[in-house]
């Protein structure tokens, strides 16, 4: 531990600096930065993409200047960060030319999460993130530091926000008692479910997200493709002779795509379950009196708590694989700060996620979570089936249009296969409705909706913050309506449902709220 980690730990009330290898936390995210924009650039780099092949020195005055200009930038991040804790608040001082003065009290702290990178393995070192309830972006992050003084300002943090939230609700707080259950405390954590390697390569199986990655490399498909033919040419095989229709049969030109798609397919899916192990690795989800603690990371070893009382709805998820499989993935919301990230494989402190879960483990975790929940023995009401006749009315427009088109180009054939398109989408529609649902009981709300997989989603119903009731003419003719009922995580709608269950369903909502009085934190 080097004088910058000994000081803080032992004098954190004077301004401390950060340690120097912080520098490679600011180069890792100017990096991710360059990253992420670089998708922008694309369209130009695709327009280019010739003059810079038969010119490839230009890259090199490029790189250099973007990895310098990422160098100086994170030395200067490095340069301009200062942090102390004192009066029970962590003030943080940083930025170059805007400078930025962080004052957050730990009353306010909603999340505390303790990331690892690779990179600082082995310094025992780590990332410490403060989240607050209702910000719309992380409100401050603390980089390399030493791994105990992080843990007990974590403990310290939870303590007073325990000992805060007791104070409002006329308790006694008792400092002893808070102490002992810390989430930090591993002798009080008891394992909720762990997820093994098998269940890794499962969920990255049925939760394939690396298609965005393919559609960002569409401009370069030709060159990617002439690679690769020069490379089985070398290896002696010749595609040419391989896909020619004129020698090969039918059957076999089929075989060959066919073997051409399975492994593609196969690819993308490896990547997946890649992706997949290196967030989800070693996979804990714990419990303490007051939290549910995640811990998880192959690279960068992630710690996320949640406080169980700002739970909100929990989600099962099921896409048609996971059907298949008898798998469900299953999310634990709290309040959204602003946006959810769309981006499996980056921390998301608003929910906790336990991938490819069976159900019984599912019901498990679901039981613990909510006491009484009725998720797995209630039985649901179907939407209206005008449902689909709406959806059906806006597509008849779109199907003449497309059969004028497609009849005048290609004759009866073209309004053949515009048929079949349209029912298609008809029958997607159908398979809509099938899966929507809605029940409630005394405590809690039940929402079912999905395709060809199928989500359910559950809450208790004073944790209900806004209702709405829509109702257009058409709908009011025919007693139906949509309602909206908007919790601290987000809304869940429920379309084309019996008038009547939907105001019992608001009322009943409302007055559990009024009668209650339960704080939703």
């Amino acid at each position: 531990m080097d004088n910058d980690h000994i000081n803080a730990a032992s004098n954190p009330e004077k301004w401390q600096k950060l340690s120097p290898i912080a520098v490679l936390y600011f180069i890792a995210s100017g990096i991710k930065v360059a990253a992420n924009n670089a998708i922008y650039l694309l369209p130009a780099v695709a327009i280019s993409y010739s003059t810079v092949q038969e010119n490839p020195q230009i890259w090199l005055p490029i790189v250099v200047g973007v990895l310098c200009l990422i160098g100086i930038s994170s030395w200067l991040q490095y340069a301009f960060y200062s942090f102390r804790l004192i009066n029970e608040t962590v003030e943080i001082r940083s930025g170059v030319f805007s400078k930025t003065h962080v004052d957050l009290p730990f009353a306010r702290i909603q999340n505390v999460t303790i990331e690892i990178p690779l990179y600082y393995r082995l310094t025992d070192t780590c990332c410490l993130q403060l989240d607050t309830a209702g910000s719309t972006k992380q409100e401050a992050k603390i980089v390399a530091l030493p791994v105990d003084f992080a843990e007990k300002l974590k403990k310290s943090i939870l303590n007073k926000v325990q000992t805060e939230n007791d104070s409002s609700q006329g308790k006694i707080a008792n400092q002893q008692a808070t102490h002992e259950q810390s989430p930090l405390n591993n002798e009080n954590e008891e394992i909720l479910n762990q997820r093994s390697v098998k269940d890794l390569i499962l969920h990255g199986i049925t939760n394939n997200r690396v298609w965005i990655i393919i559609g960002a490399l569409a401009p370069f498909y030709d060159d990617v493709a002439g690679y690769l033919a020069s490379i089985a040419q070398q290896l002696g095989f010749d595609y040419q002779h391989f896909f020619d229709i004129q020698s090969q049969a039918v059957w076999q030109l089929g075989l060959a795509f066919l073997s051409l798609i399975l492994l593609a397919t196969f690819s993308v899916t490896l990547l997946s379950v890649l992706g997949s192990i290196v967030l989800f690795y070693d996979y804990k989800l714990a419990k303490t009196t007051d939290r549910y603690i995640r811990r998880s990371g192959l690279l960068t070893k992630q710690e996320v708590s949640m406080k169980r009382s700002r739970l909100q709805v929990i989600a099962l998820k099921q896409d048609w694989l996971d059907v298949l499989l008898g798998r469900i993935n299953l999310e634990l919301k709290q309040n959204s700060s602003g946006g959810q990230n769309s981006n499996e494989l980056q921390a998301d402190t608003n929910k906790i996620l336990v991938p490819s879960v069976t159900q019984q483990e599912a019901e498990s975790i679901v039981k613990d979570a909510l006491p009484n929940n009725k998720l797995y023995e209630t039985g649901f009401h179907s939407i209206s089936k005008r449902f689909i006749l709406r959806q059906v009315l806006w597509l008849i427009p779109f199907n003449l249009l497309v059969s004028a088109i497609t009849f005048s180009n290609s004759g009866i054939f073209g309004i053949l296969l515009t048929q079949l398109v349209s029912g298609l989408i008809i029958f997607l529609i159908y398979c809509r409705w099938k899966r929507w649902g809605y029940a409630d009981d005394e405590e809690y709300i039940y929402i079912r909706k999905g395709l060809f997989g199928v989500d359910f989603y559950s809450f208790p119903k004073y944790k209900v913050q806004q209702t709405q009731f829509i109702q257009s003419r058409m709908m009011r003719r025919h007693n139906l309506a949509t309602i909206s009922i908007v919790m601290a995580s987000g809304a869940l709608t429920i379309p084309f449902i019996n008038q009547l269950d939907g105001k019992r369903l608001l009322g009943s909502s409302l007055f559990t709220v009024s009668e209650l009085n339960r704080s939703w934190m």
